[in-house]
């Protein structure tokens, strides 16, 4: 199995950036897909942006689009979101997300997950 570890999370105004990384340990010898998503108090927790194991395919929800932008370093073990143009609509708790297989958007087909990381964009 694989663990991970968010950091990077935050307080920014509108209209700043933050780049979170997810740090991942364990069995990342085997091709996983990471995604990220995000739950905001008293709300579901919600797809964000996923990358397949080679980086090639990604996926953003369309709040995002134009904005985040996935990526990952294999060598290094770590998955990246780059968020840009933040708006106080995206304050909420990120996680980073990991499933031995193909990427997905949907938070139940992944199997593992980190601790999360708090983003809050002031207005």
């Amino acid at each position: 199995q694989v663990q991970l570890v968010e950091s990077g999370g935050g307080l920014v105004q509108a209209g700043g950036s933050l780049r979170l990384s997810c740090a991942a340990s364990g069995r990342t010898s085997s091709s996983y897909a990471m995604g990220w998503f995000r739950q905001a108090p008293g709300k579901e927790r919600e797809f964000v942006a996923a990358v397949s194991w080679s980086g090639g395919r990604t996926g953003y929800a369309d709040s995002v689009k134009g904005r985040f932008t996935i990526s990952r370093d294999n060598a290094k073990n770590t998955g990246y979101l780059q968020m840009n143009s933040l708006k106080p609509e995206d304050t909420a708790v990120y996680y980073c997300a990991a499933r031995y297989s193909s990427v997905d958007f949907s938070y139940s087909r992944y199997d593992y997950w980190g601790q999360g990381t708090q983003v809050t964009v002031s207005s």
